[in-house]
């Protein structure tokens, strides 16, 4: 691990974890020894990182010089802490800890006042966990292709028991509550799919890139989904 990355996992880790934080759990956090860590605090100081605090006692950070200072109303605050408590539901850890971790970059940059009614949130997201069954392939691989615009190829078991190997360009997943599903265009139907994310088996990175055909297909498929919509019968 790089120096720079090292520094930003510690300050993730402050920025997070309830304060005063012990020495051993920071180190814990970031993969280094005590002795490191006491060096690492040493030189976020010399940053301009105010952090109160010393060994055997504990570390606070009072002041992040990282980030801006940051206004919320109440409600807002309790919106936030909500929606990143109802990550936990759809079953992507990677997702959710990300989450937790941008609301604490949040916290760490309110004013005083406003830093305690987010401690002091009433609103809770309460779930069991999905009721799905969990992917078995690297949700992480799945965001960065899509990040990427590269395309996939990709083991696929459907919905009538059929097994095919394709290529598909991914252009973004849909989280549910008990379905995770990713939108390609299918190079082998030469359409667009939805794709069940736990009925794929495996997956690979091809190399190819179809960044020139992205914007184009999401307008299509954005398009078609009116035009459906548009035709749809509606109940009454």
């Amino acid at each position: 691990m790089s120096r720079t990355d090292r520094l930003m996992r510690l300050m993730d880790a402050m920025r997070r974890l309830p304060a005063p934080v012990t020495a051993a759990r920071l180190a814990e956090e970031t993969g280094v020894s005590q002795r490191q860590l006491y060096r690492d605090i040493a030189t976020l100081r010399a940053g301009g990182a105010l952090i109160d605090g010393e060994a055997g006692l504990g570390y606070t950070l009072t002041e992040d010089p990282a980030l801006p200072p940051q206004s919320f109303s109440r409600l807002e605050i309790e919106a936030l802490r909500l929606a990143v408590e109802a990550l936990g539901r759809i079953g992507d850890d990677e997702l959710t800890e990300a989450g937790r971790d941008a609301l604490a970059r949040i916290v760490a940059t309110l004013p005083e006042r406003q830093s305690r009614q987010a401690l002091h949130a009433i609103m809770r997201s309460f779930q069991l966990g999905p009721d799905r069954a969990p992917p078995r392939v690297d949700l992480g691989a799945i965001r960065q292709a899509c990040w990427d615009e590269e395309a996939l190829r990709i083991d696929y078991h459907d919905l009538k028991g059929a097994r095919t190997r394709r290529v598909i360009w991914p252009l973004g997943l849909s989280y549910s509550e008990h379905t995770l599903m990713l939108l390609a265009h299918c190079r082998l139907r030469m359409d667009f799919r939805v794709f069940h994310v736990n009925r794929i088996e495996a997956l690979e990175r091809t190399g190819d890139s179809f960044r020139p055909h992205r914007v184009p297909l999401v307008r299509e498929y954005a398009q078609s989904r009116r035009h459906q919509e548009l035709h749809e019968p509606r109940l009454r």
